[in-house]
């Protein structure tokens, strides 16, 4: 089988395909055959070894994908050879074929087509437990959102507006903030044009906004923390602009705003049934249609080092994913 290696760490262009040899599970684990895998920012850091999983060389990068159980190992029951599934990892999924413990594995819905199901666990399972279990987000509320064209932005964006929020989309260019109020954004902030705290200003006359959703970072986080309402909450997803914010706390004490952490790959380990109860209301909307996650491209495994590049360089809307051959 052919699989992308990381073999020394650095950036995309370093990655090599290579044939290795077919995998066999071991007791409790599944065999998936990769039909599409997810192509996300932390795969660009733990091919760095600036992720905080550090695997052994060599390895693939990607943690989510979507395919059909080739063979199973001693002791499971479910899923089946010939089940279709999406599957979780800590790394591996660039590859054409990928072990991972069968409690990894969940049932890809009749009718969700494999890239969506490759494209959505970590974007909207990280969104939506920031979202419902971190931000306590209600109806009525207002809801920012940086880097809203990114997979994760684009996720908090539609189930923002899902959940009852008037949302606000920011993001760098015009045609992304298109694709935002496609999603179901309420207005939109292009901070490329217009600064940050004065289109918050414009948009909520002054009122600020009750939850900020930052996946950058860097020179937005402090802007967006000016303009919060009293007692609103401001969620720390990750550092996508590059450099981790530095923040004088008398913000949060003169805004009475809180601060708080996301992890959802902690979250999916400490909390288990929660996240199962997340993931099962997420796939509830998307069999339904009520989400449509935005899968913009598809690139063969060979290209793996240009789609990180493009998700690295934020070229990419919504998200896209790597396919076989």
């Amino acid at each position: 089988m052919k699989a992308v290696l990381c073999k020394q760490h650095g950036l995309p262009d370093t990655l090599v395909v290579e044939e290795v040899p077919a995998l066999t599970p071991a007791a409790g684990q599944v065999v998936v055959s990769m039909k599409a895998a997810g192509v996300n920012f932390p795969d660009a850091l733990i091919i760095q070894g600036k992720y905080q999983a550090k695997p052994p060389f060599p390895f693939s990068p990607g943690t989510e994908l979507a395919g059909v159980v080739k063979s199973v190992g001693e002791g499971v029951k479910r899923p089946k050879p010939g089940d279709a599934v999406i599957a979780f990892a800590s790394w591996g999924g660039y590859a054409e074929e990928i072990a991972v413990d069968a409690r990894a594995c969940i049932a890809l819905p009749a009718g969700v087509d494999f890239k969506v199901g490759a494209s959505f666990m970590m974007t909207y399972g990280t969104s939506y437990h920031a979202l419902k279990d971190r931000a306590l987000l209600k109806a009525g509320e207002t809801l920012l959102v940086l880097g809203a064209a990114g997979g994760v932005g684009s996720a908090a964006v539609e189930l923002g507006k899902l959940m009852g929020a008037r949302v606000i989309a920011a993001a760098s260019s015009d045609d992304k903030l298109d694709a935002c109020k496609l999603l179901g954004a309420d207005a939109t902030i292009n901070y490329s044009k217009e600064d940050l705290r004065e289109g918050i200003k414009r948009i909520t006359e002054g009122k600020g906004v009750d939850v900020v959703y930052d996946p950058v970072g860097d020179k937005f986080a402090e802007p967006a923390m000016r303009d919060m309402a009293w007692g609103g909450r401001y969620l720390v997803i990750g550092f996508a602009g590059g450099e981790i914010p530095k923040i004088a706390l008398n913000l949060p004490l003169l805004k009475g705003f809180s601060i708080v952490g996301v992890f959802w790959g902690s979250f999916t380990r400490k909390e288990p049934q929660k996240n199962e109860a997340n993931v099962g209301e997420l796939l509830g909307w998307i069999a339904s249609g009520k989400l449509k996650p935005l899968v913009s491209a598809s690139y063969p495994l060979e290209q793996a080092a240009r789609a990180l590049n493009d998700v690295m360089q934020r070229k990419v809307t919504g998200k896209v994913v790597l396919i076989p051959g």
